[in-house]
């Protein structure tokens, strides 16, 4: 296994000052290299990732920014293991021998973690089919409940999803059955609108669309949104309310900054307007008694 040991007295009166100070510059050389890997590895991912034409900016840098993580982290584990091991042949480690024990530890470990094989192979997959990227906002239905976020970090075995409350959230690649992205290329603003059925319901299309088209117009928002939120059909009667669709194509994680606005000024054009958003009521009719 150790064909010299250190304690021979060759060894330490000869050798290991000169053993300590090469091993002392060759984790200086992993540390530097591990710093330096970092930018050029950033400049190598935006140029590869920027001559994609069919991605927008903000998908581009989406792609960038997970590229870069899961790149990284792998080019520093092989850094510091190439380190490891040339510290080892240093150390005049039988280095085919100690393979040969870690292979085999590896089969019986393997055994064992056949889970954490399905978590990195389906983070491979998430990662080279672009299924979602750092800043998506994702839900994943693992072991039996929705977790719903925002993408702060994926690894190879890993994804970590931020939601609204602040709690950050840790779950294997492997364990996500059905993965929902809401920000992938586009988003739309679906809304269900509730009038009275005294309503004149052309007059209210009208409101609906002249209140969209505004909002798409206005400085502070055209850029976020790519089509106007229009009218898209009568929906349903229901007991207190004539339900209409709305609907609109914005930017990726602004259907619900977007669709909050359009609320908000809808309220206000069909109160001016004299259109009424009722509430569930009952009508109670008494029976005169004879």
């Amino acid at each position: 296994m150790i064909e010299k040991s250190l304690t021979q007295p060759g060894i330490i009166s000869n050798e290991a000052p000169g053993v300590v100070v090469s091993i002392a510059i060759i984790i200086l050389v992993a540390i530097v290299a591990s710093l330096a890997s970092q930018p050029i590895l950033i400049r190598l991912v935006n140029r590869l990732v920027k001559s994609q034409d069919d991605m927008s900016e903000v998908q581009k840098q989406k792609r960038a920014d997970t590229l870069v993580a899961v790149f990284g982290t792998a080019v520093h584990v092989l850094i510091w293991v190439i380190a490891v091991l040339v510290i080892l042949s240093y150390l005049q480690v039988n280095l085919a021998a100690l393979a040969t024990g870690a292979g085999l530890l590896g089969i019986v470990i393997g055994f064992g973690a056949q889970s954490t094989i399905k978590d990195i192979l389906a983070g491979i997959f998430i990662i080279a089919e672009n299924q979602y990227r750092v800043g998506d906002i994702v839900s994943l239905y693992a072991s039996g409940k929705d977790v719903a976020g925002v993408v702060e970090r994926i690894t190879i075995r890993i994804t970590q999803l931020r939601d609204l409350d602040g709690n950050l959230h840790l779950i294997p690649n492997g364990a996500a059955d059905v993965i929902t992205n809401l920000s992938f290329d586009y988003a739309n603003v679906n809304i269900d609108i509730g009038v009275d059925y005294s309503a004149d319901i052309d007059k209210v299309e009208k409101i609906i669309n002249e209140t969209g088209q505004v909002l798409a117009d206005d400085p502070e928002w055209k850029e976020h949104i790519y089509e106007a939120i229009q009218f898209l059909r009568l929906d349903a009667f229901e007991d207190s309310a004539v339900r209409v669709k709305a609907l609109g194509k914005v930017e990726p994680a602004k259907q619900w900054q977007v669709s909050g606005e359009f609320r908000r000024r809808i309220k206000k054009a069909f109160e001016k307007e004299g259109i009424s958003i009722p509430f569930p009521q009952v009508v109670v009719s008494q029976r005169d008694q004879k």
